[in-house]
């Protein structure tokens, strides 16, 4: 078991890095045709199987509340970027399906981003680094049941 004071200086670390990093890649984000969190959106619905997601899942993996993001997936709906289905298995559950116009501002949008990502950690760390990173915050994410 670790130091309590080493796990809170660990934690204050990853957690001003985090936001550090995250004001800057707001800032270059090409936000003319979708926010970050709308992008956010597409993303996670971009690494699934058949690019769909029960709204509850799709909930576990973005950083904002549930009504919100309720909100969030109407108005990627009305746009005509993803499409809601009610859940043939499950009445009261929904289904949130990529369309391909919703994937292809993704690809779009995603290669931009994917490159100033480069730029802020990429340029920061080494590769061996990089892996050390991806290793540990996959370790603290499965320690707290979030996969």
């Amino acid at each position: 078991m670790s130091d309590k004071s080493l796990s809170v200086d660990a934690w204050e670390a990853l957690f001003r890095a985090q936001v550090s990093v995250l004001r800057q890649l707001n800032s270059e984000f090409p936000s003319g045709e979708l926010s970050l969190n709308e992008y956010d959106v597409l993303f996670n619905l971009a690494r699934v199987p058949d690019r769909q997601l029960r709204i509850r899942e799709l909930n576990r993996n973005l950083l904002i509340t549930q009504p919100s993001v309720s909100r969030l997936v109407d108005r990627l709906a009305s746009r005509r970027f993803v499409s809601k289905e009610h859940d043939s298995a499950d009445g009261r559950g929904t289904i949130v399906r990529l369309t391909e116009s919703g994937f292809e501002i993704f690809r779009r949008i995603a290669v931009v981003h994917a490159a100033s990502i480069h730029r802020r950690v990429g340029g920061a760390l080494t590769d061996v680094e990089l892996k050390t990173l991806t290793a540990l915050t996959d370790k603290l994410r499965l320690n707290v049941g979030v996969v």
